[in-house]
């Protein structure tokens, strides 16, 4: 997979998460504990697209 598909496919999945984390708040059945989960995968996806972006010889 190529350095601009890898990206492609972290950005979508980031907007997915962000799409499910407005959900999950619209819904008072869902616990705080599963939105601070949903968020820290967010973190954890834009945090790896940082990381491509500044140090793209190092993968």
């Amino acid at each position: 997979m190529s350095l601009e598909s890898h990206l492609a496919e972290l950005q979508r999945k980031h907007g997915e998460i962000e799409r499910e984390i407005d959900e999950a708040m619209a819904h008072p059945s869902v616990t705080d504990m599963e939105i601070i989960e949903l968020k820290r995968r967010k973190l954890a996806i834009k945090d790896e697209i940082y990381k491509l972006r500044v140090e793209p010889t190092h993968h």
